[in-house]
Formats: C-alpha cells, sequence, structure tokens
C-alpha cells in the first residue's frame, strides 16, 4: 500500500490517534451509545468521513479514515498487516508467544474460531505512549509485560482475545501499524491528512 502520490485525488484520508473511551464511528446507534464520545467530536472531517475498520471503544491508536469506499474496501480485505503494541497482566512467557504465533482457539459470533498464524514478540523496552484517560494499574499490583502482535485478519476484541487465550489479559492495547503507515509519535487524539493511492477500478 503506497503512501504517497503524486496524482490528485477527489477523495480525502486521513490517519487519527484514536484515544481510549472513543467509538470507531460517527452517528450513535442505539439508545445505550447516546452517552459515548465519537471521532466527529475531535476534528472537522468531510463530508462521507468513515473509519477503515475498527478500534473498540477501550483500544487507542492508528485509525485510517477516508471518504472513498474502494479504499476501506481494499484496505479491509486486502490481508494489510496491523501491528498492535499490548500491555498484558503478567510477565508473558517463550510459550505463550508460540502459541500466539502458531494460532488460539477463540470464541466469534457464537462459534469458535481458530486464529491465523501471526507474528508476536515480547517487547524488552516499555514503549512510550501517552497517558491514557483512565488508569492502568502498575506493577505493584503485579509483572505486566508488552508485547507486538501482527494480524492479516481483524475479528471483533481478536488481540484480547487472544492474550487472554493464553493466560495474559490484556491491560492496555494500541494500534502502531497499518501496512506502511505508522502511528509515530502522533499524541492521542492527533488527526495527519495523508495522500494515498485510490485502488484502481
Amino acid at each position: 500500500m503506497k503512501v504517497y502520490s503524486e496524482r490528485q485525488s477527489l477523495h480525502r484520508h486521513f490517519a487519527m490517534y484514536k484515544p481510549y473511551g472513543y467509538l470507531s464511528q460517527f452517528i450513535n446507534n442505539g439508545q445505550k451509545q447516546n452517552s459515548k464520545k465519537l471521532l466527529g467530536e475531535l476534528f472537522d472531517f468531510p463530508k462521507g468521513i468513515m473509519a477503515i475498520g475498527r478500534l473498540d471503544e477501550k483500544s487507542e491508536g492508528l485509525l485510517l479514515l477516508t471518504t472513498n469506499g474502494k479504499t476501506s474496501n481494499h484496505i479491509c480485505s486486502s490481508g494489510i498487516e496491523k501491528e498492535y503494541y499490548a500491555q498484558l497482566d503478567g510477565d508473558i512467557t517463550t510459550e505463550a508467544i508460540d502459541t500466539l504465533v502458531q494460532g488460539v482457539e477463540i470464541g466469534f459470533d457464537g462459534k469458535k474460531y481458530i486464529t491465523v498464524p501471526c507474528k508476536a514478540r515480547v517487547l524488552n523496552t516499555v514503549p512510550e505512549f501517552p497517558d491514557r484517560a483512565r488508569k492502568i494499574r502498575d506493577d505493584r499490583h503485579g509483572p505486566t509485560s508488552w508485547i507486538s502482535i501482527t494480524l492479516k485478519e481483524g475479528k471483533f476484541r481478536q488481540v484480547r482475545k487472544m492474550t487472554s487465550a493464553v493466560g495474559y489479559p490484556t491491560l492496555r492495547l494500541i494500534r502502531v501499524r497499518i501496512g506502511d503507515i505508522f502511528l509515530g509519535d502522533m499524541q492521542s487524539g492527533e488527526v495527519k491528512e495523508l495522500q494515498l493511492d485510490d485502488p484502481q477500478p
């Protein structure tokens, strides 16, 4: 997925650092979500904007947005890598990492599902991210560890389900990369406009 192009597009594309506590949508669907925070509160996006995929309410990090439905479909369906950094409850073992890589059984749509083999590794240095709106428990309540996990699929709450399946629930989850687009040093709530190649007909 090429990020920059000299060809002008009629569509507009954005990268956002989605903060904790926001839904990856622009309108409320149902009475229970009336008090939820929406993306439109963070930036004056153009008409017709849509999120490419989703991050759940408690997850943070890189979210791409576009006014082009074809771009959204291409990124969601073409097996582009999505990398996440996850802070886990406990000091994860090599055996658990190996299990994540090989695939684990999780629940999805009321059925059992075996995840596709993926990339996973322990982060030896604690990554630096902006403070989260809701405090995370610290190491006084037991050890935590950070891992990188890279997927080419994106089932609902998949990373959280995978780490729980191997015995290490996720405490904080940040998406840091989609294809060759990186979160980098963006701050929580920050939005940057991108130039993307629109998919060819």
